[in-house]
């Protein structure tokens, strides 16, 4: 297989609407851009017309290229199971739905020719609810404060890897990939282009407050380890403030005070402090099994279309 310069990975899920589309906008862009290019459509077990659809654009272009997942993997799983099926020397991932614009394709390539490994579109705008604009001021919040790492607020997901990239990552085997803060994490040279977000072009969104949530969460857990050592260190404070509670209740013996309300402070508090220091310690090792036991696929092919190589 002539390896091309570009692949263009997108994840679907029930986007009769968009996916032809978007097939035919990112082929354009990237004709115009790219010495030579695949799109790879990886489909999370649609319930619509999409399958039925992209085997249509399979069939009419052998550049557009298809994995059908047996079921929904998620939207972590599913998405970098794509990008590490990609041939090309650069990579990009990208929505079905037009919020992540085709005709940005020569921009990011552009800052990948001039040496970034790593290309993040970073959100300017978007128009979105309350609630979800306050749960991603929390979400950015929290990482922010216990990721292992720097976050890059308001990245998306899209954006540009290139190939040392995605083989490094690969490596990785990450059973819950959190991949916009793995790339951040590995350390390659990284750009940022800004981008207003715009609406999305047809369908409804699939990803509510609970989807978001979740992928809040997971991400949260892939990318903070450090959040479960949080109970030792409240442990320790809690150890020093049954310490300055045992004294003040030697104070309270030495002048004839009230004694017994401060024990059992005291009492109370070292026994917290215990719990938390155990827990914590349980905490970090999962940690340490987590890391030492990973081999879970992120996704179960079904079927391949216009691959070379077999599932």
């Amino acid at each position: 297989m002539t390896v091309p310069e570009l692949s263009v990975v997108i994840p679907c899920y029930n986007e009769e609407e968009n996916v032809r589309g978007i097939c035919a906008a990112v082929t354009a862009e990237a004709e115009r851009h790219a010495d030579g290019h695949e799109i790879i459509l990886i489909d999370n077990d649609s319930t619509d017309a999409t399958r039925a659809i992209i085997r249509q654009i399979c069939a009419q272009d052998h550049r557009v290229r298809a994995i059908f997942n047996n079921r929904n993997y998620g939207q972590m799983r599913s998405p970098t199971h794509g990008i590490y099926q990609a041939h090309g020397r650069a990579v990009i991932g990208m929505c079905a739905d037009f919020q992540d614009p085709p005709a940005m394709i020569g921009d990011l390539l552009a800052l990948w020719r001039g040496g970034a490994k790593v290309v993040l579109a970073q959100r300017r705008q978007e128009r979105s609810s309350a609630l979800l604009s306050l749960s991603r001021r929390i979400g950015y919040g929290l990482l922010g404060r216990f990721a292992d790492y720097p976050v890059i607020p308001n990245a998306t997901g899209f954006g540009l890897f290139d190939r040392a990239v995605v083989d490094a990552l690969k490596r990785w085997n990450e059973p819950e990939p959190f991949f916009r803060g793995m790339v951040v994490e590995s350390g390659f040279s990284l750009a940022l282009i800004p981008f207003d977000r715009p609406e999305r072009a047809a369908g409804e969104t699939k990803n509510g407050f609970r989807t978001l949530l979740s992928f809040a969460l997971s991400g949260l857990a892939g990318s903070a380890k450090g959040l479960l050592r949080l109970p030792i260190l409240l442990s320790v404070w809690a150890g020093m403030a049954a310490i300055a509670l045992s004294v003040a209740a030697l104070g309270a013996i030495i002048a004839g005070g009230p004694v017994w309300p401060l024990v059992a402070l005291s009492v109370g508090t070292g026994m917290f402090a215990t719990l938390l220091l155990f827990i914590g310690l349980i905490g970090d090792q999962i940690r340490l099994i987590g890391e030492r036991t990973r081999g879970v696929p992120l996704v179960i092919e079904e079927e391949r279309l216009n691959f070379a190589d077999p599932a």
